[in-house]
């Protein structure tokens, strides 16, 4: 970049935007760059979201950790000083719906058996199901499974394998249907998708990564949205220009100078204006922004408008009048799909995380509703919060046979809140990148809904989005 300095627009204040614009703010310290985060929302954190709850300072209503065995969101965290906050859970194993509460056998890679021994010894599989399941390594090569995860388990591994085992497990990640979800988009199974045998290249897998010497989940004491709240504060000392309440509605080139591009971005809600930017990085969820590039692209809209996003309802439930010895030692179970009515998870949040037991012995419990494909948008905006919670205790006495009272709850709808990863997406959202690199230069898209949910895919790509930015702006500037 010359003297004559350039303006980065960010739109979205979720992790992924927020980290973006930490990172260009760090990368160009005493460098002439402007930076602008505009948020849609009230608040910043996107899905991420951190309330008082029963009596407890900071509980989250979106998600309570991140995995810490691979470095981007672990390094962030070290960045803005929440090393001596960090804690992790006190209880990781978790159990299937299968008459009654069964736990997962051990030696599984995200559902995938690495052994026989202990599935054999599991009560969540039929004595025909390990059968199947034990024919794997004597298959041949499988077909081409079309970048569907389901598709690919059932053909090495059989159906129950795959409804009990890894929809579940995968499912209760992305809510998603695998039958219907990228196998490329879940790097530890895509790896085994061109193995002779995938029981056995799962267990090799397993036995070379070295072992595990800290926890595998990481979390800030006061909750998720601690970590938003770092980042606000860093970015306002980095003088970043946050602004809230505020959507953008289009991008356009703006033609009135020549020789530098910038992008015209108009504003509505508590900042009605337009804003001038040099580059712009989007990471707001597909479908929502298809709209912004109808004119720079409107081939791109077309193809940001076919993304699916499925809804989620989590109900946080606190209850004193539950057996909880009939819990102890897990920190939550899943539903497989074919006995699922709306719930689909369950977590012990005060066997999961010590600081969150009440001190009246009492227990917060958190419950997802809804995945891809499950009735949940047909009751998200019409089922009032006592509706709701009712389901709730009425499906998990069935599933545990156990009566759960309410004596605290709270619910929050996350409308469209998780992106679906239709076979074939890795290839659109490259599609998508090529074509504004020829169309829109200078515009990126990045997020939970281009390449991987979860705090550390999101923080990698925010790191991505702002070096190709740089290196874009020192190109042309």
């Amino acid at each position: 970049m010359n003297d004559a300095g350039a303006h980065v627009v960010i739109i979205g204040g979720g992790i992924t935007g927020l980290t973006a614009a930490y990172r260009l703010a760090t990368l160009t310290r005493g460098r002439d760059l402007t930076i602008t985060v505009v948020e849609a929302d009230n608040r910043l954190g996107g899905k991420i979201k951190t309330s008082p709850f029963a009596g407890q300072a900071a509980i989250d209503e979106g998600p309570d950790a991140y995995l810490a065995r691979v470095p981007h969101a672990v390094a962030l965290a070290h960045e803005l000083g929440l090393d001596s906050s960090i804690t992790h859970p006190a209880s990781g194993h978790a159990a299937i719906v299968h008459d009654g509460l069964q736990r997962i056998p051990e030696g599984l890679l995200l559902g995938v058996p690495t052994g026989l021994g202990a599935l054999v010894r599991s009560p969540l599989l039929s004595w025909r199901g390990k059968a199947r399941a034990a024919l794997e390594p004597f298959l041949p090569t499988s077909p081409n499974p079309q970048d569907s995860i389901g598709m690919f388990i059932r053909q090495r591994f059989g159906t129950e394998v795959h409804e009990r085992l890894v929809d579940p497990l995968v499912g209760s990640i992305y809510a998603a249907d695998t039958m219907n979800f990228s196998l490329e988009m879940v790097p530890q199974l895509a790896a085994l998708a061109h193995e002779r045998s995938i029981l056995v290249a799962a267990r090799r897998a397993v036995k070379s990564t070295p072992a595990p010497t800290r926890p595998v989940f990481d979390a800030p004491i006061e909750g998720m949205g601690s970590l938003i709240a770092a980042l606000a504060k860093a970015l306002a000392t980095l003088n970043v220009d946050i602004i809230t309440s505020t959507a953008v509605t289009a991008i356009a080139k703006d033609t009135s100078l020549t020789g530098q591009p910038r992008y015209r971005l108009s504003l509505e809600g508590a900042t009605d204006q337009e804003l001038l930017g040099h580059a712009v990085i989007v990471t707001t969820p597909a479908q929502p922004s298809a709209g912004l590039f109808d004119v720079i692209d409107p081939t791109v809209s077309n193809l940001l408008g076919t993304w699916d996003h499925s809804s989620v309802i989590m109900v946080t439930l606190q209850t004193v009048e539950t057996d909880i010895a009939a819990f102890a030692g897990l920190s939550g179970y899943l539903v497989p799909k074919p006995i699922q009515d709306r719930v689909t998870a369950v977590s012990f949040g005060s066997n999961k995380w010590t600081h969150w037991r009440p001190t009246n012995g009492s227990m917060i419990l958190r419950v997802s509703m809804g995945r891809d494909g499950a009735p949940v948008d047909d009751i998200i905006d019409s089922w009032d919060d006592a509706q709701l919670v009712q389901q709730v205790l009425d499906e998990v006495a069935c599933h545990t046979g156990v009566l759960v009272s309410a004596d605290n709850y709270r619910v929050t709808r996350w409308a469209r809140s998780f992106p679906q990863y239709r076979p074939g997406h890795a290839k659109m959202v490259g599609k998508i990148e090529k074509m504004l690199v020829a169309n829109a230069p200078g515009v990126l898209v990045a997020g939970a809904s281009m390449r991987g949910i979860g705090l550390p895919a999101c923080v990698s790509q925010a790191d991505r989005a702002a070096k190709v930015t740089l290196e874009y702006l020192d190109g042309v500037l």
